[in-house]
Parts: structure tokens; C-alpha cells; sequence
């Protein structure tokens, strides 16, 4: 009960705060004599719905201050998801009602400075919240069953940073186990985990790493638990065959754990990310695209022999084999199926070479994209030939082909667009492709795309 009151003011204070920010900016906005706002309007009026519209965004978002372990960028992406759904909400009944023009620099401003302010408090906040549990306050006592890998990295989570808030009295396991600290006591075989829990009242949790072998001896301190007060927390131990981490999940009353995050697993963002791919790609084609084909079309007869476009079969979603459409920017030969374009290739014109450094030669994918065979952001996709050599030597290369394959993606605007010399460039462009599968968001895909334009202009090294 302690705890959920405390979780519980830490949430309302937060929200407090930013209610009040959101708010605040909003009237001293109003007070510097701008022209965006109808005069005619009630400020309390105008104060009302951006009340309304926050709560509105806030019930879509959670606090996370008072959870043990939490990073700033964690802190600032939930503001910024706050912020995008105040906008949305706020905006709509502006327009509607015809108060504010939220397509003038006065929203944005606003917008911005709310973004800012309420990342700034409640990094204060969480500031102020590890510094009162490094200085003792909102303590949790903590024992350890077992003393498996598991626990013992459990062990250092909790202890080497103060600011958790964690205290760990001890650890019982068969035998004292000397990979624990010296700090951290050995409390007796796990048949006296009970008798210490009615000596030490104030322990309020325990993470049991004992294998299920053990279960006699699991299930009584599981009842005793569950009758005190004490949360019990059961640790798998996966050192054995598995080095990262691992995310629980349920299918129906059953848990299993499973690799990585797939976010794109789920039907509404499968369907979020198709609906802007089609959106975006029609009105690429039935805009820009006709002007670029026909510069495209002048400056190819002109400067080489041969097709307009150059079809390629590459590895796409589930190892699918599918042909990637480009404009043609190397002479017709016999090598374009299996050998990778390099800085120098005699292979490129110059007007080739443009095209590739401007990422024109890309431009026909949107084709791709409208037919469901790529995506607008997502991993690269390969040549035969480099799929078959590269999942024989790189581990969980294969995981990239888990999402349908993109026109740009994480990799290439992080440094590892181009020609990979070294198996080690291969192994950089993997990580990032799963990454990018691991982390997906909408948010996400837009800033990529940004970053893709942005590149076109300042010049990419890698871009050949």
C-alpha cells in the first residue's frame, strides 16, 4: 500500500505540473499581443480546451518517474508522444471552432516551448526522485534465491546504481557462492528463506532463481510469499544458451519468452506503416515521379546504350525472392547480378554516378512499394548472391528479413550505405537492420526519411 501511495503522488505531481505548464505557456502566449488568436474569445474559454485537450492526451500516456530504472531519452520520447497527441487533440478544436490558427507560428511556438519545458520538469523531477533514494528514502529491501547467473546480474542492476532505490539484504542459495560481493551475505540454504522472512518483516520482495527441479522447495516459499506481503519474482536462468535479452509474452494463460521485440507484429502497426507507404508512394509516382522520369529518360539515352530501368531478383519479406526496379546507372553487363558497385567502378557513367550519389537511381522503388514487395524505410535488400554468401557468415543475419525490405533505412543514414569492403561493414549494416526491426516506430520511420533528404544535400562519402 506504501508503495502505490508513492508511485501513485510521484504520477499526480508529474501531471500536475505539466497540466499547469501547458497552461501557463498558453496564457503568457496569449499575453504578448499576437494576432493568431480571435480577440473575441474568452481566455477562460481558450484555457478550458487546452485543459481538456490535455487530459485527453495525458490518459493516452503513462508516467514512468517513479519506475526503479529509467534513461532521459525514455523520459523526453513519452513528452514528445504526449506533446503529438495534445497537438492533435487541441488542434482539432481550434480548427473546428475557429479560436486559434494552428497552422500559424504561434502554435508551433507554443507546441515547441511545451515540448521543451515539460522535458525539462520532468527530468528535474526524476532528478529530485534517484537523489531522495540515494539518500535512503523510498527504499526496497530485497532477497535473492539462488545464485544463478541470473541473480547475480540482478544482483549488480540493483546495487551499483543507488539511485534504484534497491536494497539487497542477502542471498540464500545450497551454498555460499563467492561470485557474490562480500557486501552481499550469504543468509543459509533456501529451507530457511521463511523462517528469515518472519525475522525480517521489512523485506518487501524476493527473486527466486532456482531451477524448477526445486519445486518442493519453490512452492512453499511461493505460499509463504504470497500470505506476507512479499512480492516473489521468479528469474529464469538463460545464461546457458542465451547472452541478450529476452521479452515475456502471453498467448492466452501461457508465458513464453521470446528474442527480441517485433513491433511490427502487431496488426495495427502493420497496417499504420502500409497506409502511409501506399499514401506517400501514390503521391510521389503522381507528382514528382513523371518530371524525374523524363529527365531520367533524356540525360540515359543520351550518356548510354540500353534500358531505361535495370530489374534485379533480391530477398524480400520471409526470404522471398522478388525484382527490385531501379533506373539503369552502369553499362549493360554480365556481372550486375553479382558483383556490388564500387567507388571507383569502371562500370558507372557519369550520369550514373550522379544518380546514385542523389539516390535517384532509387526513385522507381516507389513502384515496389505500391505493389507490397518493400516499404518506404526498412532493411536494404540484397542480391541473391550476397544473401546466400552473408547468412553463412554472419550470425542472425537472417533476422532481417523479418519486415518487408526498404528504399532507405537505418543503416544507410548511420553509415553503412554502400559497398562493404570488409565483412566487419556487413556485420554493421546486420546490427543496424535489427535494430531498426527491434525499435520500429512511426516516429521512427519519419526520421529516418528526414535524414535520407537531409543526406541527399549535404553528400554522402558511402553514396557511390
Amino acid at each position: 500500500m506504501q508503495t502505490n501511495r508513492y508511485n501513485d503522488a510521484v504520477v499526480f505531481l508529474v501531471k500536475l505540473g505539466d497540466f499547469i505548464l501547458y497552461n501557463l505557456i498558453f496564457y503568457l502566449f496569449c499575453q504578448t499581443g499576437q494576432t493568431a488568436v480571435d480577440p473575441s474569445v474568452s481566455t477562460w474559454a481558450l484555457q478550458l480546451i487546452i485543459s481538456f485537450s490535455y487530459l485527453l492526451a495525458a490518459s493516452r500516456n503513462s508516467v514512468i518517474l517513479h519506475l526503479r530504472k529509467v534513461y532521459a531519452y525514455q523520459i523526453v520520447m513519452k513528452v514528445f508522444r504526449n506533446t503529438v497527441y495534445f497537438a492533435i487533440i487541441s488542434g482539432l478544436a481550434f480548427a473546428v471552432l475557429k479560436y486559434v490558427e494552428v497552422d500559424s507560428y504561434f502554435y508551433l511556438a507554443y507546441l515547441c516551448l511545451c515540448f521543451l519545458t515539460v522535458s525539462a520538469y520532468r527530468l528535474v523531477f526524476s532528478s529530485l526522485v534517484k537523489s531522495y533514494r540515494r539518500r535512503g528514502g523510498n527504499l526496497r529491501y530485497v532477497v535473492l534465491v539462488g545464485s544463478t547467473p541470473s541473480n547475480l546480474d540482478l544482483y549488480h542492476e540493483m546495487m551499483d546504481d543507488a539511485s534504484t532505490g534497491y536494497r539487497v539484504c542477502g542471498y540464500f542459495d545450497f551454498e555460499a557462492n563467492p561470485s557474490y560481493p562480500a557486501e552481499c551475505s550469504y543468509l543459509g540454504t533456501p529451507d530457511q528463506v521463511t523462517a528469515y522472512l518472519k525475522a525480517h518483516p521489512h523485506v518487501q520482495y524476493l527473486f527466486c532463481g532456482l531451477p524448477s527441479q526445486y519445486r518442493d522447495v519453490i512452492i512453499p516459499i511461493i505460499d509463504f510469499c504470497e500470505n506476507h506481503l512479499v512480492h516473489f519474482n521468479s528469474v529464469p536462468n538463460l545464461h546457458n544458451y542465451l547472452q541478450n535479452r529476452v521479452y515475456l509474452n502471453m498467448l492466452g494463460d501461457v508465458p513464453y519468452l521470446s528474442l527480441r521485440r517485433d513491433p511490427l507484429s502487431l496488426m495495427q502497426n502493420k497496417l499504420l506503416k502500409r497506409a502511409f507507404d501506399v499514401v506517400f508512394s501514390l503521391l510521389f509516382l503522381c507528382t514528382l515521379f513523371p518530371i524525374i522520369l523524363v529527365v531520367v529518360f533524356v540525360m540515359t539515352k543520351l550518356t548510354m546504350p540500353g534500358p531505361l530501368f535495370f530489374c534485379q531478383k533480391r530477398n524480400g519479406l520471409n526470404d522471398k525472392e522478388f525484382y527490385v526496379i531501379k533506373f539503369r546507372s552502369m553499362k549493360v553487363n554480365k556481372e550486375a547480378d553479382t558483383l556490388q558497385a564500387t567507388k571507383d567502378d569502371p562500370r558507372k557513367t557519369r550520369w550514373g554516378n550522379i544518380m546514385r550519389k542523389t539516390n535517384l537511381d532509387e526513385m522507381p522503388q516507389f513502384i515496389n512499394v505500391l505493389l507490397g514487395d518493400m516499404s518506404i524505410v526498412g532493411p536494404r535488400p540484397h542480391m541473391l548472391k550476397h544473401t546466400e554468401e552473408y547468412s553463412k557468415l554472419i550470425n542472425k543475419y537472417m533476422v532481417r528479413h523479418f519486415v518487408k525490405p526498404g528504399i532507405t533505412g537505418w543503416s544507410q543514414v548511420t553509415g553503412f550505405r554502400g559497398e562493404t569492403k570488409e565483412l566487419k561493414d556487413m556485420e554493421g549494416r546486420i546490427r543496424g537492420d535489427i535494430w531498426y526491426i527491434e525499435h520500429w516506430s512511426f516516429w521512427l520511420d519519419l526520421f529516418i526519411i528526414w535524414k535520407t533528404v537531409a543526406n541527399v544535400f549535404h553528400g554522402e562519402k558511402n553514396a557511390y
